[in-house]
């Protein structure tokens, strides 16, 4: 049986998925990304399950990065394929119809950083660091990190991160947009928790919708955007959702929403 490095604990509707490797400070290893998209793909299929947060185990890394040990003796080709897989497993955590909350508990570098961006929001500890060192090993960055960190912090900023394969702290993430909020460190899990539960109180199809827009309209133009914002916003008046939050709203009444 082969070594399980991912941990799934579901309490309350919010499952916590745990990059466990920490011998190797959680790199994403072939195993680690199969055993990611396996985790993911079951938990979209879970109704019981409203949101999604992930970290990684022991206090030192969320993921340090890919695994240079097994990149090392890599050919062109398996490198092309180990991008693509993990391109893969990050573009369903970015389309999965539900919140993922990253609590970055110490180092995201490289892959790390590149898993951090995918999800939806981040929340960093305090002892947190964030980098793409790629091109220190004489590579770029290869799971995304090109695209979502220019649209996170900005073309300048991003070129000054990967051409100087520097890294960055927690506040400093913070202040350029690539993490949401810093907490310290004990509280990490309790805040990104709070923020999972704040959100799935809300209608799980209005939540999904939303996602959507953001994530598809970043693609278009500005008017394609706006024209495909239109459409989900006339696909919630389809729902019982949007009476339910509406006619709660004029009745001065918490809305319960059932998520049809």
């Amino acid at each position: 049986m082969s070594e399980s490095f991912v941990d799934l604990k579901v309490e309350e509707g919010i499952a916590t998925v745990t990059i466990n490797r920490p011998k190797s400070l959680n790199a994403l290893s072939v195993e680690v990304l199969e055993q990611l998209g396996r985790v993911i793909k079951d938990l979209e299929k879970d109704d019981k399950v409203r949101a999604v947060i992930i970290t990684g185990s022991g206090s030192k890394a969320f993921v340090a990065g890919a695994d240079i040990a097994a990149m090392v003796s890599m050919t062109a080709q398996e490198a092309r394929d180990y991008s693509i897989f993990a391109h893969k497993i990050f573009e369903s955590i970015e389309q999965l119809p539900k919140p993922v909350i990253a609590a970055v508990n110490g180092y995201a570098l490289g892959g790390g950083n590149e898993l951090a961006m995918a999800c939806d929001i981040r929340v960093a500890s305090s002892t947190a660091n964030f980098g793409q060192p790629e091109i220190t090993l004489g590579i770029i960055p290869g799971f995304g990190g090109t695209q979502r960190l220019s649209r996170l912090v900005g073309k300048g900023k991003a070129l000054e991160l990967i051409l100087t394969g520097k890294m960055i702290d927690a506040k400093t993430a913070e202040s350029i947009g690539l993490v949401n909020v810093v907490v310290p460190p004990e509280t990490l899990l309790e805040t990104a928790k709070a923020i999972a539960e704040k959100i799935i109180a809300f209608s799980p199809l209005a939540t999904a919708f939303a996602k959507e827009a953001v994530n598809r309209g970043l693609e278009m133009t500005l008017d394609q955007g706006c024209k495909y914002e239109i459409e989900l916003w006339t696909d919630c008046f389809t729902t019982e959702d949007q009476d339910i939050g509406m006619t709660a709203f004029l009745n001065k009444q918490k809305p319960t929403f059932k998520g049809v």
